[in-house]
């Protein structure tokens, strides 16, 4: 019998939504459903396809930094410059569209908190105004495409360029959180890669999770694509791309790849409470403020993002978190080539992986994913 899951799956594939896609919906350990293809006309798509699932890095990394937080080597509200010294005294924009020389010194400094809540003062800017072109000529500016910069480099280009706001009292997307990977290697003390696995990947057994994907993997890694007025347009080829093999810089600052068997291991120990195999990897107090609504209200401006995001969502720390309509609480983020998961206070928890960058028919079947029925 086929499951509404698959069943969905199935429809958008052959529709041309996506040439491949791979999901689980449930509790407990849901079954893995596949659909598609790894590229176009390309093998058929595998339930452990590699996936670079981007944006969802964020859920990751902030319990990575809470982790570091319960472990006593940072606090939440320590100002990060630390460790990140770039960061100290702060220029801040007398309004988000001013010239960059219009600036005001920063009146705190930015924290770990600000970091996680994306209130630190950087982040993309929607609208076309000084700071978004100077982004763009730093080659800091946010995007789908890989990060052209190692980690150092990259923080030292965005920490020449003024704040948007204050620290804590507005809202960008985007570059706090590549300045959270560099914080966390920097306060280990080692390569984020290393951190990450020996604290939170291996513990967890998230095998085939990470920076990039090995060598004697690269074959499990889809090819990624665009829609255009023409059709789907290639990104990246399978088993090719930035993410194939070992990365040319320090890309503390970029994004994950991973497997919907992974990831969902990861949303399945936050759904139970922060516990894993009898484990406590993040405290219930911090899992309680990563998964509620951490933004304050005169933050939520209507240029901080796209039109209507803060009318049904929060935002915590790495997630969105529905605060209206039918799935208050659920809480999850998406990537920007098509990956999605979220947590619903019932313990149910979703994971669809695709290789097509964000759109209008990405978000039509996200939003059918979403509104499915828990299949328990």
């Amino acid at each position: 019998m086929t499951s509404a899951l698959q069943y969905l799956l199935e429809r958008h594939v052959a529709g041309g939504t996506v040439p491949g896609v791979v999901a689980s919906l449930g509790k407990a350990e849901p079954e893995i459903v596949v659909a598609g293809t790894m590229s176009v006309g390309g093998s058929p798509m595998r339930t452990d396809a590699i996936m670079r699932i981007q944006s969802m890095t964020k859920a990751v990394t902030a319990v990575a930094a809470l982790r570091l937080v319960e472990a006593g080597r940072i606090r939440l509200d320590e100002p990060v410059q630390r460790w990140l010294p770039e960061l100290a005294d702060r220029q801040v924009l007398n309004s988000p569209t001013a010239d960059l020389a219009d600036t005001s010194p920063a009146v705190r400094a930015i924290t770990l908190r600000h970091l996680l809540t994306n209130t630190s003062g950087y982040g993309m800017e929607l609208t076309a105004c000084p700071l978004q072109r100077a982004m763009a000529d730093n080659e800091v500016d946010a995007g789908v495409d890989h990060v052209t910069l190692g980690a150092d480099e990259w923080l030292a280009r965005l920490a020449a360029l003024p704040l948007a706001f204050q620290p804590g009292e507005g809202w960008r997307y985007h570059h706090s959180f590549g300045i959270l990977g560099i914080l966390i290697a920097r306060v280990a003390g080692r390569p984020l890669q290393d951190h990450l696995a020996d604290d939170l990947l291996e513990p967890l057994d998230l095998r085939d999770t990470g920076l990039s994907v090995p060598a004697g993997s690269v074959t499990r890694l889809p090819a990624s694509y665009r829609h255009t007025d023409s059709g789907l347009v290639q990104l990246e080829p399978a088993a090719g791309g930035f993410y194939a093999g070992h990365p040319p810089f320090d890309v503390s600052h970029s994004e994950l790849v991973s497997t919907v068997r992974d990831y969902t291991r990861f949303a399945r120990m936050l759904a139970d409470g922060g516990r894993f195999e009898g484990r406590q990897i993040v405290s219930e107090e911090h899992l309680r403020l990563m998964t509620g609504d951490q933004v304050p209200a005169t933050a939520k401006t209507p240029d901080s993002f796209f039109p209507g995001f803060w009318d049904r969502t929060g935002w915590g720390f790495g997630v969105g978190v529905d605060t209206e309509g039918g799935r208050v609480g659920r809480y999850g983020w998406s990537g920007g080539l098509g990956t999605n998961f979220f947590v619903d206070p019932d313990g149910t928890v979703g994971v669809l992986l695709t290789q097509v960058e964000m759109g209008e028919r990405i978000q039509v079947l996200l939003s059918e994913f979403h509104a499915l029925p828990d299949p328990a």
